[in-house]
Order: structure tokens, then C-alpha cells, then sequence
């Protein structure tokens, strides 16, 4: 598996909104996630933040799913 292979957005134009996404997680958890270089994050607020992503995705396609029954 290449490098880039879990950076890679299956549809590019969405970067920009995932990005302020994560920066609004951030931010509402109070991780002080930057454009660019983050290494001075520990893996604990970085994991925070995707796990928070994950969750709130999970969670609106759940209620998307549920709308369209």
C-alpha cells in the first residue's frame, strides 16, 4: 500500500470542505489544530478529532438513511 494512499480523496473537491470540518472538530474540542504542520500534537488530540469526524459522519448518514425510508 503506497504512502498516500489514506491521504487521497476519493472525490477531490471535497478537500476543502473536510478541512474545515476538521478544523471546526478541532476547535469545538479545543485541540489547537493549524494549517500545516501539527506535529506538536500529541495522538491522543489527533485521534480525537478524526474519531469525532467519524462519529458525526456515521451520524448524519444514519439520519439521512432514516429520512429517505
Amino acid at each position: 500500500m503506497d504512502n498516500n494512499s489514506s491521504k487521497r480523496m476519493e472525490v477531490p473537491q471535497a478537500k476543502e470542505a473536510m478541512d474545515k470540518f476538521k478544523m471546526e472538530v478541532a476547535s469545538e474540542l479545543g485541540v489547537p489544530l493549524k494549517q500545516g504542520y501539527n506535529g506538536d500534537l500529541t495522538s491522543k488530540q489527533n485521534g480525537s478529532v478524526g474519531g469525532e469526524m467519524v462519529r458525526r459522519m456515521i451520524k448524519r448518514q444514519e439520519e439521512e438513511m432514516s429520512n429517505n425510508r
